[in-house]
């Protein structure tokens, strides 16, 4: 499964100014929300509702909100660089400055499963990570994630 192919064509926010774990789902909802054609509210719920299950902070600085939508017919990826890093509840207590936010239809489960640990691959790499926090903008980002990971050894 390919990064590029979920990730919005707007959905790269590399600098999003949120002070607050509600605030950065808040604005993820709204981007996701122009994206999708879904209800920036009913989306922000649904995260909310979800992070009362646990949360999706993994630690060293990630986070990857995910849910699903029955109106929804295809995976939708976004991620936000935050240039401060907020309080996420993460298992680490560590604050999160890169999310990826994932938004699945309702019955794709292994897709689903599939994108989650597409980007939990991609994340564990300490090199992607700083490449990440330093690249200049939604494009450089962008070539980042879509960068096939055989072609980050060099």
């Amino acid at each position: 499964m390919d990064l590029g192919d979920l990730l919005a064509p707007n959905g790269i926010i590399p600098d999003l100014a949120a002070k607050s774990k509600k605030q950065a789902l808040q604005e993820l909802a709204a981007r996701a929300a122009d994206v999708t054609g879904l209800e920036a509210r009913d989306i922000f719920d649904t995260l909310l509702q979800r992070e009362r299950l646990g949360s999706t902070g993994l630690g060293r600085g990630i986070a990857i909100p995910h849910v699903k939508f029955r109106a929804l017919n295809e995976i939708v990826a976004l991620f936000a660089r935050l240039p401060e890093p907020i309080p996420f509840d993460s298992h680490d207590d560590e604050p999160v400055d890169l999310i990826f936010l994932l938004l699945a239809p309702e019955h794709a489960s292994g897709d689903h499963l599939k994108a989650l640990a597409r980007i939990s691959r991609l994340v564990r790499e300490p090199t992607m990570l700083e490449r990440l926090r330093h690249a200049k903008d939604a494009a450089a980002i962008r070539e980042i994630l879509t960068t096939p990971a055989a072609s980050h050894a060099a």
